[in-house]
């Protein structure tokens, strides 16, 4: 007697048309959407890490950049050195900030 070899078949996929309410046409490979940005990223400022040079403690200077106390003019009291410099400063209206010193502008002094 002989004996049947049985072989398994491999179950195909289905592919179905697409459904005639589809109303998106078909997309190209790359052709895609731009990526979305996020509003709340950040950015980074490269130069930031060297620094605003001739800067020392009484100085007065301007807050320039955007964020809290922008455009005020304010007195350095402390200088902090690291990966980023930055100054500790007290506004005219008395309060304090640790501020980036490359956000700091020199103010001239009268007199």
């Amino acid at each position: 007697m002989r004996e049947l070899a049985t072989v398994a078949t491999r179950k195909r996929k289905t592919v179905y048309p697409p459904a005639r309410t589809d109303t998106k046409p078909a997309q190209r490979p790359g052709a895609g959407p731009e990526p979305y940005v996020r509003p709340t990223v950040a950015t980074i400022d490269l130069t930031a890490g060297g620094g605003r040079a001739g800067l020392s403690i009484g100085d007065r200077v301007r807050i320039a950049g955007s964020g809290l106390y922008s455009g005020e003019a304010a007195v350095i009291e402390k200088l902090t050195s690291g990966v980023i410099p930055a100054a500790l400063v007290r506004t005219e209206a008395g309060r304090t900030r640790q501020v980036r010193t490359i956000d700091l502008e020199p103010i001239a002094r009268d007199g």
